[in-house]
């Protein structure tokens, strides 16, 4: 077999020291964290419009609906091409996208709604053809054993742009208006089209290549081929599908009915992200023996948020219950991602990473959907009781599947 030439030979030869030090994924981190922070920065910048009048909640709600439709539209596509093609181009043309139709949003803003609508499903686009290729590009630039500590420092830095970006950006409002802040989020998008380092691996010659529509299902054979990764795939979906999305619509109507304070709200969402840069911290130190197992547990965790709003609790065990969540959250998503890009086939790592995010996220604009409906017709209780109970019970079932332990297709458990 021939020795490994270019990027690959240089990668392989360097010394196993902290991934925190390589050039490359300093370049593959930076791209990630500026489109992770674009990615939140635009609801909340149109948010912070509706408040000062430029925007109706109406124009909020369309813009973020075709965002949505955009993104779960281009996750699959950005898997088959990210695939097909390189996945340093596909990172590049996507986040390019996404930065030249930010500034039409902020052009659309208080001018013409279907301009900002139309603008806001490009740059949903560019952000779900982003993903499946960054996580596919993350198998390129990371050699095997660094890649538990790599995901864990992308997730941290996303959740440390939750804590703190919210009230920067709030402060930088005061000074700079609506537009300014967009345009901001395009110079993030350019970022991460142009930050990242070239993987290993060109595109796939001509001759090669399927129709888009066996790509797709040869994608789907290969995610079944994996019978963990579907089973943490259900797991993960009822969790967000219910639980976060029962906490998400539900929390603030406890905090203000139950607790009279809007600070039980920050509270927890704090509590939450503080848990989750410490569980990011964890397991980008730790590897647990029964890495599956363990992953699945820590999903199971996030239960105990929507249960701690069944009872008249002190906040602070509401908190505590937040911050739970948090922690377990991270220690599923690093071993989870970092499994997929271990065990599925490199040339189908894409496709199968976008059917992670098609389902996971796909089905939580549902679940928003129905969790207020839900709870008029059923009670806030019975819901948050029903939502507690399938996350706990979704990951135990998911850890009965063969492989799961070690989320290894091929371990005997």
């Amino acid at each position: 077999m021939a020795h490994p030439q270019g990027p690959e030979a240089e990668r392989a030869e360097e010394p196993q020291r902290t991934v925190l030090l390589a050039p490359a994924f300093v370049r593959l981190w930076s791209g990630t964290t500026a489109s992770g922070l674009a990615t939140w920065a635009m609801p909340f910048i149109l948010g912070l419009a509706v408040l000062d009048g430029s925007i109706t909640a109406f124009d909020l709600g369309l813009a973020l609906a075709t965002r949505t439709a955009g993104f779960l539209l281009a996750v699959p596509f950005g898997g088959l091409l990210a695939d097909r093609l390189s996945r340093r181009a596909v990172v590049l043309w996507a986040a390019a996208a996404a930065a030249a139709a930010t500034p039409l949003v902020a052009v659309g803003v208080g001018g013409s709604t279907g301009l900002m609508a139309a603008a806001a499903a490009v740059v949903g686009a560019g952000q779900g053809a982003c993903r499946p290729a960054f996580q596919a590009l993350t198998a390129e630039v990371v050699d095997e054993p660094r890649r538990q500590q790599a995901n864990a420092a992308i997730t941290f830095s996303v959740r440390v742009t939750t804590l703190l970006a919210p009230g920067l950006t709030a402060l930088l409002s005061t000074v700079l208006g609506i537009g300014p802040l967009l345009l901001i989020t395009a110079a993030l998008w350019a970022v991460a089209a142009l930050a990242p380092p070239s993987g290993v691996r060109g595109p796939v010659e001509a001759r090669a290549r399927s129709s888009f529509r066996a790509e797709f299902a040869d994608g789907m054979r290969e995610a079944r081929r994996h019978p963990w990764f579907i089973a943490g795939l259900g797991a993960l979906t009822t969790v967000i599908a219910t639980g976060y999305s029962a906490t998400g619509v539900l929390l603030p109507v406890v905090s203000r009915d139950v607790f009279g304070t809007e600070a039980v709200l920050a509270g927890a969402l704090t509590a939450y992200t503080v848990g989750a840069l410490a569980g990011a911290v964890l397991i980008g130190r730790r590897r647990f023996s029964s890495q599956g197992w363990t992953a699945l547990a820590g999903l199971a965790l996030y239960g105990f948020a929507p249960l701690s709003l069944l009872f008249p609790v002190d906040p602070l065990v509401v908190f505590a219950a937040y911050a739970l969540a948090g922690v377990g959250i991270e220690l599923f998503n690093v071993p989870w991602f970092t499994a997929a890009q271990r065990e599925v086939e490199p040339g189908k790592l894409a496709r199968v990473s976008s059917l992670d995010f098609l389902f996971s996220y796909g089905l939580a604009p549902v679940g928003l959907a129905l969790i207020a409906p839900a709870a008029q017709v059923f009670g806030t209780d019975i819901v948050l009781a029903v939502c507690a109970v399938l996350c706990f019970l979704a990951p135990a079932a998911a850890a009965r599947a063969p492989g799961t332990r070690h989320f290894r297709r091929s371990t005997q458990d």
